[in-house]
């Protein structure tokens, strides 16, 4: 029996070096199955990305959760580390044989081939962004992940947040680092940017450090932890507001201190014409955006078929509501100050109404849906309010998956900042975009999926998601949910138009050099939005430059995809089938997506 036991000790001790070897050779070079090579991809970037770990909430379910005292390298020695890394990445992915066409695993070498051939053709353009934007940086994105993301169960949290706090100095230092870079370079924001950053840093950096976001957050959160006595749930505070002072807020002076000095070396001229072989970098952002060859002109001449076609059908509404004979941008921006359509004060509890809406909207799409698809998330949606300290320069939505443990739902944001702004007749649309049927349904189906590796869950092609997205508030039309509401269909359609409108000012402003002021003035005329909301539309197209191309062009592939197996199916055409095969396969590049459905079709 001795013998027995030692022989099997020495067994299974043999056993676990084989498979710390294996382990090793998988990590460290090409490992031997294609799927185990996804995985470590998958496990690369994330141990790599400890925000996006926490994002994830992928291994707080195993017991895991020392990632949630980090933050993630920002500095430019990792940039080229994950530069090399994806080059390397994708020879290895060309080097395993294809796996039989017409298969899952097929698809996933195709779909991670053109992910990492577009990061890789991107190094060329690897400085030509602004890192810090009013739209997203360090300066506006810390703190939300630190309020909304990183979470707080236990005491254990709490330390690790008092210790992402303490990282905040060395992250905003590597931040630093990369805009000198970019200054060397002749990469500088315009002037209008480096104002609204400095705006929201002062202000940021203004109030007491128990009345700054991350102190309040934390003592409203860490007053929900069961276990932490009242007495230490005050210290714990004392110490997250030592941390503000001490740590947080020099940080943002030092950066404060960065653009002071950089503004006056910036110039109005706003498109990226203006950076260093400014014409092919703009095409590039066009392709990656939009996973097209489509030009900038070809994208600006679909802009304008788009918003004439829009346009006629918004006439032919207005003309049967007694308001034709004027141009629809006109009568539209009449409408949206009509105190009738304004139901919403601008107070707490007028927000409070508004969130309870979006809310029974949520609920009802919910219950329509049931019709339309087959497959249906398992994680739950909620409304809440864009962060107030950063809803100025913030989009009027935008939406956050939830976690992989359940233990965040995705999370609608809904920018409450004046709701002056808010119409009765265009909440409907912006829902069924970001909720129900649009984003949520899309993420948060594709983190159910089994069987698929795990990138395949969460990678992101913009024309895809809000192609999807606004195929949806199509989709809302078409089947009767604005049966009997013709305002809210004319809300409907102005949403469309104005995502018309993107494709002709994003262009216009990248590749025919249209000053700032000319593309707030032509999306001021057709779309009746207010001008605040207009110009921090197109402040975002500035600093994100295809990016808003994408939902026009991936709602058309979408539309043009269903029509065609409409007509090659006839009667056996299901569109609940139809949207579980555009959905069941996590986000594709277009010439992908149209490729699975021609399939589904001759299947």
């Amino acid at each position: 029996m001795i013998r027995f036991i030692k022989w099997l000790f020495g067994l299974l001790a043999l056993a676990v070096l084989v498979v710390a070897g294996l382990g090793a050779q998988a990590w460290y070079f090409r490992p031997w199955s294609i799927r185990v090579f996804y995985e470590k991809i998958f496990l690369q970037t994330a141990i790599d990305n400890p925000e996006l770990l926490t994002s994830l909430g992928l291994l707080e379910q195993f017991g895991i959760t020392g990632h949630n005292a980090k933050l993630s390298d920002a500095s430019l020695a990792n940039q080229q580390v994950q530069l090399a890394r994806a080059k390397q990445n994708l020879a290895d992915l060309r080097a395993y044989p294809d796996a039989p066409a017409g298969t899952q695993e097929r698809l996933s070498q195709r779909v991670l081939a053109d992910f990492l051939g577009r990061v890789a053709e991107g190094e060329r353009w690897q400085f030509h962004n602004y890192p810090v934007n009013q739209l997203f940086g360090v300066q506006n994105n810390l703190p939300s992940f630190l309020v909304g993301q990183h979470p707080l169960r236990a005491e254990r949290d709490c330390g690790y947040y008092l210790q992402r706090l303490a990282g905040v100095s060395l992250k905003f230092d590597q931040t630093l680092e990369g805009l000198r870079e970019r200054e060397k370079r002749g990469i500088l924001p315009p002037r209008f940017v480096v104002e609204r950053v400095l705006k929201e840093m002062r202000d940021f950096t203004a109030l007491p450090p128990a009345e700054n976001v991350l102190a309040k957050s934390f003592r409203e959160r860490a007053a929900k932890i069961k276990d932490l006595s009242e007495a230490r749930r005050t210290e714990l505070a004392g110490q997250v507001e030592r941390a503000v002072h001490d740590q947080v807020y020099p940080a943002y002076r030092k950066l404060i201190a960065y653009f002071e000095g950089l503004l006056p070396k910036t110039t109005a001229d706003d498109g990226a014409w203006k950076l260093p072989d400014g014409k092919e970098f703009y095409a590039y952002a066009l392709r990656f955006a939009t996973t097209t060859n489509m030009d900038p002109d070809a994208v600006h001449q679909l802009g304008l078929a788009e918003v004439a076609r829009i346009e006629a059908d918004m006439t032919k509404i207005l003309e049967g509501m007694g308001q034709g004979g004027r141009p629809p941008g006109e009568l539209m921006k009449e409408l949206s100050k009509d105190p009738k359509y304004l139901p919403y004060a601008n107070t707490d509890e007028g927000r409070k109404e508004a969130i309870a809406e979006y809310t029974r909207l949520i609920r009802d799409a919910q219950e329509r849906s049931k019709k339309l698809f087959g497959l249906q998330p398992t994680a739950p949606v909620e409304v809440r309010r864009v962060p107030e300290f950063k809803e100025l320069t913030s989009p009027g939505a935008y939406y956050e998956g939830p976690t992989f443990d359940g233990t965040r739902p995705g999370v609608f944001y809904a920018n409450l900042r004046e709701m002056g702004e808010i119409t009765k007749f265009g909440m409907r649309t912006l829902t069924y975009h970001e909720a129900v049927p649009g984003h949520h349904f899309q993420i948060a189906i594709a983190r159910d999926l089994k069987g698929l590796p795990q990138f395949r869950k969460i990678l992101p092609f913009t024309s895809y998601a809000e192609g999807w997205a606004l195929y949806t508030e199509w989709l809302a039309k078409d089947a009767g949910w604005y049966e009997g509401d013709p305002l809210g269909d004319l809300g409907r359609l102005q949403a469309e138009l104005f995502r018309a409108v993107r494709l002709v000012v994003d262009t216009g402003i990248h590749a025919q050099r249209w000053p700032r002021q000319q593309a707030i003035d032509y999306m001021l005329s057709k779309t009746g939005m207010g001008e605040k909301d207009v110009t921090a539309e197109i402040e975002r197209y500035i600093v994100w430059p295809g990016q808003a191309c994408a939902y026009k062009v991936g709602m058309l592939k979408i539309q043009d995809l269903r029509r065609r197996a409409e007509q090659a199916l006839g009667a056996k055409f299901s569109l609940p089938a139809f949207h579980d095969v555009l959905l069941r396969s996590g986000s594709l590049p277009l010439n992908l997506l149209e490729e699975e459905v021609d399939a589904w079709i001759k299947g």
